[in-house]
C-alpha cells in the first residue's frame, strides 16, 4: 500500500504571501533545487534552500520544498516539523497536512495520519490525492481490526473472510505490505494550478503494425527470339521482397494479457489465473511458489461474486521480452470495494506475456 504525497504547492501560496513579478524572479534558488531534487542531488539542492530561506525564513514554497528534501534524506522527524509549522501558519493549504499523513502512515501511526487527511480534505475538499490516501488508511486501519478480532476469536469466520478480501486486494499473496513512503521527488517544477488533482496514467497507444511491402507485378511474358548461334543467356532471377516484420513490441498484447488475468480472478476461474504467471514469478514474500499456488486457489476458488477492473493502463518496454503495466486496480465484492495502485512485470514467452512480478502502490 502506498500513499501518495504532494509535490508542488498550488498557486494559493503565492497568493497568500503576496508575491509581486519581481519577487517571483528571486524564486531561482528554488526552481535549482528542484532539478537538483530530481537528479537525486538532495544535498546540493537542501543547499540551495537553506539559501533561499535565509532572507525568506516565511516562504512557504521553499519550507515545503525542505520538507520534501528531509523526507528524501530519511529524516522523517525534521519533516514532520516542517509541514507541522506549515499547517499552523498556511492552515487554508492541503498539501502541507497530506505530506505530514505519508510520513505518519510510514511510521505506522495510523491515526494521526487520519486526522491530517481529514483536515486536509476539509481545507481543500476536491482534494483527490488527499480522498485516495484516506481510503488506504482506513483499508489498512481495518485490516488491523480484523487481525485483532481473529486473535481474540480465530474461529470468526465473517472476519477471516473479510481479511483475506483486503489481502486478496493490496498484495495478492499471503500478507499485507508494510506502508511505503510514496516517491516524493516532484516530476516538474511546481506550476499554479487550481487543485492538485492525482496524476493520470495515459495508456500507450496501441504500435500500428508495420505496412506489408506491396509484391511487385508480375515482369511481361518474355519474347521468344529466333535461333542464334550465341547460347541463350539464363534470366536474372528477381530477389522476392523481404516480408515486413511484425512489431516486436506490441502494447495490445501485454494489455490483453492482463485484462485476461483480471478476468480470470474476477470469474473465479483458479486455472486460467495461475496460468497467467511466469514460472519464474518472485512471490510476495519470497514463499515457495507451491505454497503461494495453495493459498490462492483456495482463495479464488471459494464461490463468491467479485469485480476486478482495470484502469488506464500504461505499458513501458524495458526490451523486447520485458515490458512494466501500471494502473489502477478497482475491487469491488459484496463486503468491500477499494481501488489501489498496482504495477505487473511481465515477460515474454513464446507467443505470450506471462507476470514474473505483481507489486501494489508501484
Amino acid at each position: 500500500m502506498t500513499f501518495k504525497p504532494a509535490a508542488a504547492l498550488l498557486a494559493t501560496i503565492l497568493f497568500c504571501m503576496g508575491l509581486t513579478a519581481p519577487a517571483l524572479a528571486q524564486t531561482d534558488d528554488l526552481q535549482e533545487a528542484q532539478q537538483l531534487l530530481k537528479q537525486g542531488q538532495t544535498d546540493r539542492a537542501m543547499e540551495r534552500v537553506e539559501q533561499y530561506l535565509k532572507t525568506r525564513p516565511k516562504d512557504a514554497r521553499g519550507r515545503f520544498l525542505r520538507g520534501i528534501l528531509l523526507t528524501e534524506q530519511n529524516k522523517p522527524a525534521d519533516a514532520i516539523r516542517v509541514f507541522t509549522e506549515l499547517t499552523q501558519d498556511y492552515p487554508e493549504l492541503p498539501e502541507p497536512y497530506n505530506n505530514l499523513a505519508v510520513l505518519y502512515a510510514s511510521q505506522g501511526q495510523y491515526d494521526k495520519a487520519r486526522g491530517a487527511l481529514e483536515m486536509a480534505i476539509r481545507t481543500h475538499p476536491s482534494y483527490a490525492t488527499a480522498h485516495e490516501n484516506l481510503g488506504d488508511i482506513y483499508a489498512k486501519m481495518a485490516s488491523q481490526a480484523y487481525d485483532k478480532a481473529l486473535q481474540l476469536d480465530k474461529g470468526n469466520q465473517a472476519a477471516q473472510t473479510k481479511l483475506n478480501l483486503i489481502k486478496d486486494l493490496f498484495t495478492g499473496g499471503t500478507r499485507p505490505p508494510k506502508v511505503a513512503l510514496a516517491q516524493t521527488t516532484p516530476k516538474a517544477a511546481p506550476t499554479p494550478a487550481p487543485a492538485p488533482a492525482a496524476r493520470p496514467i495515459t495508456p500507450v497507444p496501441a504500435t500500428p503494425a508495420a505496412p506489408q511491402a506491396t509484391a511487385p507485378k508480375p515482369a511481361a511474358a518474355p519474347v521468344v527470339a529466333a535461333a542464334s548461334k550465341e547460347p541463350a543467356k539464363e534470366p536474372v532471377k528477381e530477389t522476392p521482397p523481404a516480408k515486413a516484420a511484425p512489431p516486436a513490441n506490441n502494447p495490445e498484447a501485454v494489455l490483453k494479457a492482463v485484462n485476461s488475468w483480471a478476468a480470470a480472478w474476477a470469474g473465479n476461474d483458479v486455472d486460467g489465473y495461475l496460468a497467467r504467471y511466469a514460472p519464474g514469478f518472485k512471490t510476495p514474500d519470497g514463499e515457495p511458489r507451491k505454497v503461494w499456488e495453495n493459498e490462492r486457489r483456495a482463495r479464488i476458488a471459494k464461490p463468491r461474486k467479485i469485480e476486478v477492473r482495470v484502469e488506464s493502463p500504461k505499458v513501458i518496454f524495458n526490451d523486447d521480452n520485458r515490458a512494466t503495466v501500471t494502473f489502477r486496480q478497482h475491487y469491488r465484492s459484496n463486503t468491500l470495494k477499494v481501488s489501489a495502485s498496482k504495477k505487473l512485470v511481465m515477460v515474454r514467452s513464446g507467443n505470450q506475456w506471462l507476470i514474473q512480478e505483481e507489486i501494489v502502490g508501484g
